[in-house]
């Protein structure tokens, strides 16, 4: 009973990860659900997760684009620019 506690009370939302340690962990969670071993329950919870992981990963770009968009200049305008959103995410 202390293993169900412990995955439920693991602190998920409060730890802010640089964008690269939240894809690595988005990664790893992708594959613990591929490999079909996983309790329903604990899917779900990691589901949700990768959810939230993603959510936090793309504002992160969104951030970094914004940013560009104020750094790159050409003829002393601002060129804004797009970053192509994988469909596979």
């Amino acid at each position: 009973m202390s293993e169900v506690n412990e995955e439920k009370t693991a602190p998920q939302e409060s730890t802010i990860l640089s964008f690269e340690e939240g894809m690595a962990k988005l990664e790893t969670i992708v594959t613990r659900l591929e490999e079909n071993d996983v309790p329903l329950e604990k899917a779900i919870d990691l589901f949700q997760e990768g959810v939230e992981l993603s959510k936090q990963c793309q504002e992160r770009l969104k951030k970094v684009e914004q940013k560009m968009d104020q750094l790159i200049e050409q003829n002393g305008e601002v060129k804004t620019f797009s970053i192509q959103e994988d469909d596979g995410l």
